[in-house]
């Protein structure tokens, strides 16, 4: 930086930079101090309660015809097996299971599906292991 007569000189590129660096710190600070004063407003009457802490656990509904257990095997089980291996036979089921380091109680369950059956998705797993599946409205 070069100092004439009691200027400081910056250049129009350092002048930009500056510039962004200031409007980012001053909306930062205004964001802090609208936080500080706002208050949180209570869920509308059709809306659901918010959890009160984010350690909470979360108790969704459960479609007609599964239990909570059928839905979060089912659950895991898509989680673990991913899109990609579909369609797929038992072997392929296991391989990608124990590949992506799934519960042995997940590779114990899927164990229990017939050999030779080709699954299309995780819901025709599911139907195979004989846990309970979405009723199809007509």
């Amino acid at each position: 930086m070069v100092m004439e007569h009691g200027m400081d000189k910056t250049g129009p590129a350092r002048d930009d930079m500056m510039k962004k660096q200031l409007r980012s710190q001053l909306t930062l600070d205004r964001s802090l101090r609208t936080d500080e004063n706002r208050e949180l407003e209570p869920a509308g009457e059709d809306q659901p309660t918010a959890a009160p802490s984010p350690e909470s656990v979360y108790r969704g509904g459960t479609p007609h015809g599964m239990s909570e257990r059928d839905v979060g095997l089912r659950s895991e089980l898509a989680q673990y097996l991913g899109r990609s291996v579909y369609p797929a036979e038992r072997n392929d089921v296991l391989r990608t299971l124990r590949r992506n380091h799934a519960p042995d109680r997940l590779v114990s369950l899927a164990e229990r599906l017939p050999a030779h059956h080709r699954y299309a998705n995780v819901q025709g797993i599911a139907e195979s292991l004989g846990l309970g599946t979405e009723d199809r409205r007509s």
